[in-house]
């Protein structure tokens, strides 16, 4: 009997030792995949991402590859929304011109069958300021050299990648359906986020909330992610908080705020935004925005918890209205 219990303990421990280690090791393949995406996004081969360059095309390739590959479905047969967009002279040793660009679409169709018509949008910038130069939104304009933006933006396209590719492999399917996005053209003005709102590829009034990641790639040693907009839907700042609770960060919740990046054009069509960031730091809109300074096991983290947020959101079954705020 005693031989028994001791068996029985060891069995017990060993299969909580087993759990631990396989929740470990998916939050540390999860940090590899956030790593593996801001790694190629942020890297020189792309030039900082300016629109209408090379490096800004193949990364919207890259996007692509893995909406197609996590079995996204297309708007009008493709995932590419193209638009133009006019530069200003001396940035990215570029004349005066309008460029060719595009934002990057694809969606999941929900599983249940009145709210799959509803939609939730998640999106996240992947343009940058390229070689930066005069009347860019460099900084350091003086410092012509590639801007790679690894926290701004390719951690938040690395975040929705991973949040992308965790929603695969779910067995259930979330009951609305769900629009991921790339925007281009953020840095020059939310450009990408205000043509798709005003390009729609649903009715207007089937878009419930927009979830926007600029920024959540430098989790500091507080944890804190920062969300403005939570109070732009119902319930929305009592889920984020709860949601914060095991998910080893701090949420810090405005229920307003909604702030500056492509979310607001959602908000100001009157469409429920939240836009999460994990803070400022001296890098922004530098040369110096590298791979380096990524905080990856912290851009795991996040990527968690706006998945947790995205499903939560998707699967609620009261009626999701835009809620303005001052």
């Amino acid at each position: 009997m005693k031989f028994f219990k001791r068996k029985q303990i060891t069995i017990i421990f060993g299969s909580l030792l087993f759990l631990g280690i396989t929740v470990n090791a998916q939050k540390n393949n999860l940090a590899q995949t956030f790593y593996k995406h801001d790694k190629y996004l942020s890297s020189d081969k792309l030039e900082g991402r300016f629109p209408g360059t090379t490096g800004n095309n193949e990364a919207a390739a890259y996007i692509k590859k893995y909406f197609k590959k996590y079995g996204l479905k297309k708007f009008d047969n493709n995932f590419y929304q193209p638009f133009t967009l006019f530069v200003k002279e001396g940035i990215n040793k570029m004349k005066s011109d309008s460029v060719s660009t595009q934002n990057v679409v694809g969606y999941l169709e929900g599983s249940d069958e009145k709210l799959k018509n509803e939609y939730i949008v998640i999106g996240a910038h992947y343009d940058h300021w390229g070689w930066g130069g005069q009347n860019s939104g460099s900084k350091k304009k003086e410092a012509f050299a590639i801007h790679n933006g690894a926290d701004d933006n390719a951690s938040g396209v690395s975040a929705l990648l991973c949040i992308l590719q965790e929603l695969s492999n779910a067995k259930v399917k979330p009951k609305r359906s769900i629009i991921f996005i790339s925007f281009s053209g953020e840095e020059e003005g939310l450009l990408g986020s205000k043509y798709f709102v005003s390009h729609l590829p649903v009715q207007k009034d089937a878009v419930k909330v927009m979830l926007n990641m600029d920024m959540v790639g430098r989790l500091n040693e507080e944890k804190q992610i920062y969300m403005g907009g939570a109070g732009t839907f119902p319930d929305g700042v009592e889920l984020m908080k709860k949601l914060g609770e095991n998910s080893s960060l701090n949420p810090v919740v405005h229920a307003g705020e909604v702030g500056g990046s492509d979310h607001v054009s959602f908000y100001k069509a009157g469409i429920s935004a939240v836009g999460f960031h994990t803070g400022g730091h001296p890098q922004y809109h530098t040369p110096e925005d590298d791979i380096d300074l990524i905080n990856i096991e912290g851009g795991a983290l996040v990527s968690q918890y706006i998945y947790n947020v995205l499903v939560s959101i998707a699967n609620d079954l009261q009626q999701l209205y835009f809620i303005k705020q001052d």
